[in-house]
């Protein structure tokens, strides 16, 4: 076989439409727009437009507003770390950072930090550093064995 050789499907590509080629073609002239109008020129968008009424996207209350200071964090669960730890993918005696999670595939990307929650159980005692975490899965890591280790809370500006 030869690269000259190859080909698609029969109908897997389609010969694109040429419009506004003469009167023979089944669609010259006008090119299939009809005739006059905004909408028969070239470079029309009008998405949302009512014809001068009050579209309605401006006639809807609007409602609520997005933080722009608000953090997106990954959510890591206790059994989610000792399923990784069964599976040798993380070392339960070295520390477990946000690093460490994402080589071993637990999280794809870092986003704002990782929270740990307490779905699961743990067995393993082991060192976790992460953004944030819940009372309960405080509690279970320390019930292993394990510790917590969590950034230092800014001070209160006075």
């Amino acid at each position: 076989m030869k690269l000259n050789d190859l080909s698609e499907n029969p109908g897997a590509t389609k010969a694109r439409k040429r419009v506004g080629r003469g009167i023979g073609s089944g669609s010259g002239k006008t090119a299939g727009r009809g005739v006059k109008g905004q909408k028969s020129r070239s470079g029309v968008a009008i998405n949302g437009f009512e014809g001068g009424q009050m579209p309605l996207y401006r006639r809807l209350p609007k409602r609520g507003f997005t933080n722009i200071f608000s953090k997106s964090f990954n959510v890591v669960s206790v059994g989610r770390i000792q399923a990784a730890i069964d599976a040798k993918k993380l070392d339960a005696k070295a520390s477990v950072t946000i690093e460490t999670l994402k080589a071993a595939g637990v999280i794809r990307r870092p986003k704002d930090g990782v929270r740990l929650l307490a779905d699961g159980d743990i067995k393993t005692a082991v060192t976790i550093e992460v953004s944030g975490a819940s009372k309960a899965a405080i509690e279970k890591i320390e019930k292993a064995g394990g510790t917590v280790k969590l950034p230092a809370a800014p001070a209160a500006a006075e």
